[in-house]
């Protein structure tokens, strides 16, 4: 839905069902009544998730055609897409494999192709609800600990085959533009433990890699001029913010954005998310009870990265809640971990979330706009404690309407 911030909506990786035939009946259970509720007399924005297997079948022309028609019916528009989950999101474990295929695979490249083939059939009726581009979040290239990451040729040779494999991708929005007049992008999306794990390692890849690289592929391919070719690429590969991932960095959302904005780099869109958090009071029982309350949160389906922050104020990275369990030390004064909670709440128990860096988020794009899409996106509904569970579009109409008034009131 349109907002004086730009266009809202939540991602359906909220939803279980990797095959399109069952997660379009989740949508459909669940998108008119949200809409009712929140947004009865105008569009309703929907940030869209594919499984592969579900791309595959959406791609069908009556398939196709049948969603396009529920769109219109329902007064609903797709304003973005989620493309970094590849196969199953729900009710297996995921933990690492989110990231596979990773970009190095031709896998991971013909499931983005097709994404994108996907949304730009249904612009037409985005456009109706004022959209003027779109784009699809991805990975961050790969995960981490695929690779020795002390071994500086073997990141070389990561990072320059996930590049080549993205500039395939690249080159096929650069078809698009040519020949729709459609302006697409794909937007990388920083994670802790992924090859790309925070802002300043994006503006990074950007610089060493993706522009040499993009520039002689665009050349090779369209016979663009180094100006065109880099402008191509900057419209063409952005960030995708996610709230939740950049805070468990430490990292403050002002100055993310003025390093982005220095290198001349776009946001795609924000992913309004949020993390846990968590500071070790001094005295041990005490300690030890903050400790309890991250175990309530350690479940088997998905990663939940902690980065601790000790004493010194150096910043220590887990790969998930187990291993951070078991490291933890009297040196640790405060805990983030990567498991997205409710927006609407900001403290469970002892331990607190990072929805302060939402609203300094949305101050910011208030202030000085940088992107049009905003996606809610809370999918560990299924696997949080059994006292934070309720019923689905309660939740997800919840968190809209949280974001809304948060919108409303920003000062």
């Amino acid at each position: 839905m349109k907002t004086p911030l730009g266009h809202l909506g939540y991602c359906t990786n909220i939803h279980a069902g990797e095959h399109w035939a069952e997660h379009f009946i989740a949508l459909q259970q669940a998108i008119p009544s949200i809409k009712q509720k929140l947004s009865p007399d105008a569009p309703f924005g929907i940030g869209l998730r594919l499984s592969n297997i579900a791309s595959l079948e959406l791609v069908q022309p009556e398939r196709l055609r049948e969603f396009q028609n529920w769109l219109t019916e329902n007064d609903c528009y797709v304003f973005t897409m989620n493309g970094f989950p590849f196969g199953g999101f729900h009710r297996t474990r995921v933990k690492g494999q989110v990231h596979a295929p990773d970009w190095r695979t031709p896998e991971r490249v013909e499931y983005t192709i097709r994404l994108f083939r996907l949304l730009t059939a249904l612009l037409p009726i985005s456009m109706a609800g004022g959209i003027t581009e779109a784009g699809i979040s991805t990975s961050p290239l790969s995960y981490r600990y695929w690779f020795q990451w002390s071994n500086r040729d073997e990141r070389d040779l990561a990072f320059e085959a996930t590049t080549q494999r993205l500039m395939t991708v690249v080159e096929d929005l650069v078809r698009i533009k040519q020949e729709e007049g459609i302006s697409l992008h794909l937007d990388i999306e920083p994670e802790p433990d992924g090859l790309l794990e925070t802002g300043d390692e994006f503006i990074e890849w950007f610089n060493l890699y993706l522009l040499p690289i993009g520039l002689e592929r665009l050349n090779d391919e369209f016979g663009m001029s180094a100006g065109e070719a880099e402008a191509a690429l900057r419209e063409h590969v952005q960030l995708c913010y996610d709230v939740c991932h950049f805070a468990v960095g430490y990292e403050r959302p002002e100055e993310v954005l003025k390093k982005l904005k220095d290198n001349d780099l776009k946001v795609g869109k924000i992913q309004i998310s949020a993390a846990l958090k968590a500071t070790f009071p001094v005295e041990e029982n005490s300690r030890a009870a903050v400790l309890d309350q991250f175990r309530q949160f350690n479940e088997p389906t998905y990663l939940h990265q902690v980065v601790a922050r000790d004493v010194n104020g150096e910043l220590l990275r887990f790969p998930d809640l187990p291993e951070a369990l078991l490291a933890f030390d009297k040196n640790h004064v405060e805990w983030r971990s990567h498991f997205h909670v409710p927006l609407f709440v900001a403290d469970y128990g002892l331990l607190q979330s990072t929805q302060e860096d939402i609203t300094e988020v949305l101050r910011l794009q208030k202030e000085s706009p940088f992107t049009e899409q905003l996606e809610v996106e809370t999918y560990t509904w299924e696997v949080l404690p059994e006292d934070l569970k309720m019923r689905l579009n309660d939740s997800i109409g919840r968190e809209l309407d949280w974001v809304l008034n948060e919108i409303n009131t920003i000062g």
